[in-house]
């Protein structure tokens, strides 16, 4: 990819001690390392602990789709009981795929989530069209929709019961989704502090659920639950997408605590055991409450439940809901700025991205790469069409992570491996992946193919920009400048490990 030259090697003076002091305010020592003003290494910054790591995993995770998903479920499992079943299977799966990307956080020691693993087991090409699909398909149109959500819930106390403009809806949504970047390019530490609020503040709006519709079970209203495993309106292919709606919910991939910490394992057991016991009890406590006719009326499900219970309270449960969804954004933000990051430092982004602040310690070009495709998304396009097959590439690509791990079990049997599953975790979690995504085939074959054409054109992608890189001197004079620009304005310079 294009070097770009840093403003220390161009525009350097020499300083006191001999250090070369460069004009956006960095100096480097006589070994060459790059120092901020107050002499701290200029690095990507990794303060996170273990109780961050788990405030981000479950924070990231419980987001708008605990408030979407059981309508989703109910529809295309066709009873209450399987619905439960389903959303039960889907924790298991999900604990099965989080342990297999535990193993290949702690034995592949690099940053990036999904996209190092798939470089590290299958190469350069197969990560680069998983970098292209997330970077154009999946992350705008996920960010988009938990970002709307956000927008839809933090205008309801403001307009019940009137209906929302769905231009204020996204103005709302718009400021949310600026300020989460803005979160994430200014502090590593307060947007992990963060987090941890927005975590107990959405675990705090699943308990203000859960708690009075346990106890209406216990006072003895079961009457929804009589006949839950009717399956008269079960169908073979409405499994498949009941799943993906399980799945949504449970988004175990989107964000990988970095190998830095050492107890990446034990957060992500613990976070999945506090999710899936979340769901479940959530789940138990919209049917104690609404019928499986009202669930599936119901626009907002967390609305609806809590006005038929809670009266004048209800109002606060859009708020929560709200703190919820930005929870999700704020962590989504924080794992895949670290992906591109890595992507550029691998060559198939340019170098600006894997460049740090000289201040802010934070991969600024990185966390604002996808912003302008988002708001695109956002103010243009019909995302509600891209999820629809948002969840085929999800899972698909997770599942040939999941295959990289088997894949460099036999090929790199030596590999250190500081955690490890038992294989069957790995193959079930791989197969269970792929027998949802080509059943979707028959579920939904036009979304479908749309996933797969999507897919296919990282091939041709990945040749154009990376394979024949020899570019007309014109052009590649001009892209030099623009990133050199780009890097004076955005004061970032090379990350000095």
């Amino acid at each position: 990819m294009t070097k770009t030259s840093t403003p220390t090697q161009k525009d350097g003076r020499v300083g006191a001690n001999r250090h070369r002091v460069s004009q956006i305010g960095t100096e480097s020592n006589s070994s060459g390392e790059l120092r901020d003003r107050d002499n701290k290494k200029v690095g990507l910054g990794k303060k996170i602990t273990l109780l961050r790591g788990i405030s981000i995993i479950t924070g990231t995770i419980i987001g708008a789709g605990i408030f979407i998903s059981p309508k989703g479920i109910l529809k295309n499992s066709g009873s209450i009981g399987m619905s439960l079943i389903v959303w039960l299977a889907c924790g298991v799966l999900s604990l099965f795929g989080a342990l297999s990307y535990a193993e290949l956080g702690t034995c592949i020691k690099k940053s990036g989530g999904h996209y190092i693993y798939v470089m590290e087991a299958f190469g350069p090409q197969m990560a680069f069209i998983r970098l292209w699909v997330e970077f154009i398909a999946i992350r705008p149109a996920a960010t988009a929709v938990i970002s709307l959500a956000f927008g839809q819930y933090i205008l309801e106390p403001l307009f019940m019961p009137c209906y929302i403009p769905p231009m204020a809806v996204k103005l709302a949504t718009a400021i949310g989704i600026t300020s989460v970047m803005y979160l994430n390019s200014m502090s590593v530490t307060w947007t992990a502090r963060i987090q941890i609020f927005l975590t107990f503040s959405k675990l705090l709006a699943i308990a203000i659920i859960t708690v009075p519709g346990m106890y209406q079970l216990f006072k003895g209203e079961t009457r929804n639950f009589e006949n839950a495993f009717d399956l008269h309106n079960m169908t073979f292919s409405g499994m498949p997408l009941a799943f993906y709606s399980g799945m949504y919910a449970y988004c175990i991939a989107l964000v990988i605590i970095p190998p830095a910490l050492r107890t990446m394992p034990l957060a992500i057991c613990i976070s999945m055991a506090i999710v899936a016991s979340c769901y479940m009890l959530i789940n138990v406590a919209y049917y104690t409450v609404m019928s499986a006719e009202e669930l599936l009326a119901s626009e907002a499900v967390a609305v609806t439940f809590a006005a038929k219970l809670m009266g004048n309270f209800s109002i606060a449960v859009p708020l929560f809901v709200a703190l919820s969804c930005f929870g999700s954004m704020n962590g989504s933000s924080f794992a895949l700025s670290r992906m591109f990051y890595v992507a550029s430092r691998e060559g198939q982004l340019p170098e600006v991205f894997s460049m740090i602040h000289i201040r802010r310690h934070t991969p600024l070009a990185a966390v604002l790469i996808l912003y302008p495709m988002t708001m695109l998304q956002l103010f243009v396009g019909d995302i509600y069409s891209l999820l629809n097959f948002m969840s085929f590439l999800r899972w698909f690509f997770i599942g040939v992570v999941v295959l990289g791990l088997i894949y460099l079990r036999y090929t790199k049997p030596d590999l250190h491996r500081p955690f490890k599953v038992p294989l069957f975790i790995p193959v079930v979690f791989c197969i269970t992946c792929f027998f949802m995504v080509f059943l979707s085939l028959y579920s939904d074959p036009v979304n479908t193919g749309i996933g797969f054409g999507i897919s296919l054109t990282g091939i041709p992608a990945y040749y154009i920009f990376l394979h024949f890189n020899q570019r007309p001197k014109w052009l590649q004079r001009a892209l030099d400048s623009f990133y050199r620009t780009l890097q004076i304005i955005l004061e970032v310079v090379p990350n000095e490990e």
